[in-house]
């Protein structure tokens, strides 16, 4: 076995990242006589799986080679036929295997198939770099809820805006063009109602490049203050409100049961999925708005929001994964809004640790991630 081959498959399914939710990324490389003569990748949840498209690319060549694939070649049918089939009719010799699918209707049924047709199968070249580039899915697919990170932007000590809410800009230009590309790749962005009206973002992608996904606007307002006009009713990229995958409706509002009933359809007439999450008068559940999301097909969502969102979010434990663009600058003041509201804690012992923590520069700032959730 040769890692060059999967780390080229891994090259090739990122190629479609923040493209093929619910799906995940998969890249495939076929090799014959130590060359590739055929490679391809899942571009799009509903078009040819990475399998097909580097059988295609091989054709007659791909008899009596060897594969390597990132995930667990399908077995059933979804938007697309089972792979398992069109892998035996080719005729290669082996399949080598990042990754089982974690999902029930695969989950090693795949490599069994292939194995009781006479194809030698190897699982595990490269797994933790496998699991990692799908760990979306991975999470999605094995909960039924939405992977969820939580994106900071604050000075050098914790504060988001000045005791006057002044908050643009804390960051650098190379730290914001970052946060719209995870945009780009995210399913949807979720904010608090504390954020729209006092920004009034339009949450939407701005980046140099041809083609960007808007991701889905999920705003938090208990009580249905966002006014009919906001920005996160526009979008310049995609047509608003348009239905299926990732391009299903663009504005979600989560709502308390309290919501009024006369602004919930002023909104809908606009085209807006309105959630009434139960369970409470007051205030949103988040768990149970995960689940909501999580019926929507809504695989990866990106928390935005200020102070107190995020630190509901982080005492509901939906955060799966912290990023914190952390600029060289104090802003102060007892006043000032710091990153992560509510009461706090009483006691060290019970802050919460970053796991597998990554540093790195981005311009003139530090950008710190890791996970809080289990590992998927």
């Amino acid at each position: 076995m040769n890692e060059k081959y999967m780390k080229r498959a891994i090259e090739l399914a990122l190629m479609a990242k923040g493209r093929t939710s619910p799906n995940p990324m998969v890249g495939a490389v076929i090799i014959k006589g130590g060359k590739i003569v055929g490679e391809g990748y899942h571009k799009k949840a509903g078009t040819p799986h990475a399998e097909i498209n580097a059988l295609d690319a091989a054709s007659k060549s791909a008899k009596d080679g060897i594969m390597y694939i990132n995930l667990e070649p399908c077995c059933h049918q979804g938007r697309t036929p089972p792979c398992t089939k069109s892998l035996i009719k080719s005729g290669l010799k082996k399949i080598v295997v990042g990754m089982i699918d974690p999902n029930p209707l695969v989950s090693g049924k795949g490599i069994k198939e292939l194995k009781d047709a006479g194809i030698q199968v190897s699982v595990g070249l490269l797994e933790k770099e496998c699991r990692k580039i799908n760990e979306v899915y991975i999470k999605y697919i094995t909960t039924g809820t939405p992977f969820v990170l939580l994106k900071v932007a604050m000075s050098l000590d914790g504060k988001i805006a000045t005791h006057t809410k002044d908050s643009k800009w804390i960051t650098g230009k190379p730290s914001r063009d970052r946060v719209h590309q995870l945009r780009d790749e995210v399913d949807a962005v979720m904010v608090g109602i504390g954020t729209v009206l006092q920004d009034d973002p339009n949450l939407t992608v701005s980046l140099k490049k041809k083609k960007v996904n808007d991701p889905i606007r999920i705003i938090v307002d208990s009580s249905l203050r966002i006014p009919l006009d906001a920005n996160v009713f526009k979008s310049p990229h995609n047509p608003p409100f348009r239905k299926g995958g990732r391009g299903g409706i663009r504005v979600i509002i989560a709502a308390a049961k309290r919501a009024d009933d006369k602004k919930v359809n002023e909104l809908k007439e606009k085209g807006v999925d309105v959630l009434i999450i139960e369970g409470n008068e007051e205030r949103v559940n988040l768990l149970k708005l995960m689940e909501e999301l999580g019926k929507r097909e809504i695989a990866g969502v990106m928390i935005e929001g200020g102070s107190e969102l995020n630190s509901s979010a982080i005492e509901a434990g939906i955060v799966d994964k912290v990023i914190f663009f952390i600029a060289p600058r104090i802003i102060g003041g007892k006043d000032g809004i710091s990153s992560v509201g509510g009461r706090g804690i009483v006691k060290l012992e019970d802050s919460l640790n970053i796991r597998d923590v990554n540093v790195d520069r981005i311009g003139s700032d530090i950008v710190v991630e890791g996970y809080l959730g289990k590992n998927f």
